[in-house]
């Protein structure tokens, strides 16, 4: 650090001895040598440092921005704390991870943590014994270490937009006494949506290195579990989509189906049709965004593939969801059992295009997706079919400063505090004559183009010691979604 300290001193004597000396240089001798100082000054600047000057530039408003967005359906308090500190409290001893569809006792969420933990993977899970969980939480809840916030993806991304003031923010979910007042003033929640007994989430983090037995975490992250059945019935679905008629908003964002899984395979089919029906009375001028969160059901990720994106206009994602998702449908990549370290991007960028192209909208395919963010720790890809979004290479990097901004918990990134951790060189392909790109910092969104889809790819810089990392890809979302600006059709 204090060697590139000194050389950024010695430019700068430098170009001010040019100074001095300019009247006695030729004009092209002193612009051949200003150029070569200023940008070896550049250059000696961080990794970091570069990318947040170059963002600053990219990141622009939209010509047409939303003025009302509308959040919908799952709402909760969340319960945060470190995993560890919780499996001790509860008299746990470490044991073998496995990764467990559905928690039913206190056993079983210490394999699924110890599972998730060990790969640095984000996970939620439904915990079905109502007595268990109930204990898990009052321990969980009543621990020293323990913290409350704003919980469940709805009025997470509701709370994050409503730091906008030029916005007004109305959620619609099972919101408590204790949730609504933690909730900013800009938000408007529905009298109908009001409960008396909010619903608690327990968000067990853990950071990375930390370790728990033999397990050594590789990165930060978290693991999420509740005995939640009001968004677990998506209950709050009709009540939103009737409010809808009153607020008139210019963006509707969707999430919560993952909370279904919860639900006998039989309930869940016949919710997700009734669902399904609710989403088809929106206006059609008006987007609509939804988001994934984590599953394990394939056949359920199949059916909202097949029945919900056609009806969407915009997704957004991560990698587990991603993979999850290709391999419901043995989509391209189908055959890879999980991700070695950072995902690759040009496997990504094929599950991409894929959904957009087998999935997305097309002259001969009833369907409204046209958008899909993808977010991982290392960097975020917006793939779009052209003509129908605009200010997609600064809602990219918005969305990745966002992450940076959120995990450090600063208002802007600070260099001293992030990583480039994003892959220096990549291919963007493996089922086609690939591109091979080189990431420049000095212009870090990277854009290419595959038959009538667009793809924006960003870094994320990555904060060294992350403060609180739940919530981070419905921050990422938000802001995507903010800088984001939908053509009229």
């Amino acid at each position: 650090m204090w060697q590139r300290s000194v050389c950024v001193g010695l430019l700068a004597l430098a170009l001010g001895y040019l100074c001095v000396l300019g009247p006695e240089l030729p004009p092209a001798a002193l612009r051949q040598l200003s150029a070569s100082l200023l940008g070896t000054l550049r250059r000696a600047r961080s990794l970091e440092a570069r990318t947040v000057a170059a963002w600053q530039a990219a990141i622009v408003r939209p010509a047409r921005g939303w003025a009302r967005v509308a959040v919908g359906v799952n709402a909760c308090v969340d319960v945060v704390l470190s995993g560890v500190k919780l499996l001790e409290a509860l008299g746990l001893e470490p044991r073998d991870g496995k990764n467990h569809a559905v928690l039913s006792s206190r056993q079983d969420l210490g394999e699924a943590f110890t599972h998730f933990m060990e790969r640095g993977a984000a996970a939620e899970r439904f915990f079905s014994d109502t007595a268990a969980f109930r204990d898990i939480a009052r321990t969980a809840s009543e621990h020293p270490a323990a913290q409350l916030y704003v919980g469940g993806n709805a009025a997470l991304i509701g709370q994050k937009l409503a730091t906008n003031p030029d916005l007004k923010i109305l959620l619609c979910g099972p919101v408590g006494p204790r949730l609504h007042e933690l909730l900013d003033d800009n938000v408007v929640v529905p009298p109908e949506s009001m409960q008396e007994r909010d619903e608690f989430h327990l968000i067990l983090e853990y950071q990375a290195g930390e370790e728990w037995g033999k397990v050594r975490a590789p990165t930060a992250n978290r693991f999420i579990f509740s005995h939640d059945l009001s968004n677990g019935a998506l209950n709050m679905l009709e009540v939103f989509v009737s409010s809808l008629d009153e607020f008139q908003p210019d963006l509707v964002v969707l999430s919560g189906l993952h909370m279904m899984e919860g639900q006998s395979k039989e309930a869940r089919q016949r919710r997700l049709m009734e669902a399904v029906a609710s989403i088809s009375d929106i206006p059609t001028d008006i987007p609509i965004h939804l988001e994934l969160a984590s599953m394990t059901d394939q056949d359920f990720m199949s059916n909202i593939m097949h029945q919900v994106f056609p009806l969407v206009n915009s997704i957004g994602l991560n990698e587990q969801e991603l993979l999850f998702l290709t391999q419901a449908a043995s989509g391209p990549h189908a055959s890879l059992g999980s991700w070695s370290g950072i995902p690759d991007v040009g496997v990504v960028s094929d599950i991409l295009f894929w959904i957009l192209k087998e999935h997305g909208k097309a002259a001969e395919r009833a369907s409204d997706l046209t958008r899909i963010h993808f977010h991982t720790l290392a960097y975020h890809i917006l793939a779009t079919v052209d003509g129908h979004w605009g200010n997609q290479a600064a809602a990219v990097a918005a969305g990745a400063r966002a992450a940076g901004t959120q995990a450090c918990a600063t208002d802007t990134i600070d260099t001293s505090r992030v990583l480039l951790k994003a892959p220096r060189e990549f291919l963007t392909s493996h089922t086609e004559a690939p591109a091979k790109i080189s990431l420049n910092p000095d212009e870090p969104v990277v854009h290419w183009h595959r038959e009538g889809i667009s793809f924006h790819f960003t870094p994320v810089l990555v904060c060294k010691d992350p403060v609180r990392t739940v919530g981070l890809g419905d921050a990422i979302s938000a802001e995507g979604l903010l800088y984001s600006e939908a053509y009229p059709q």
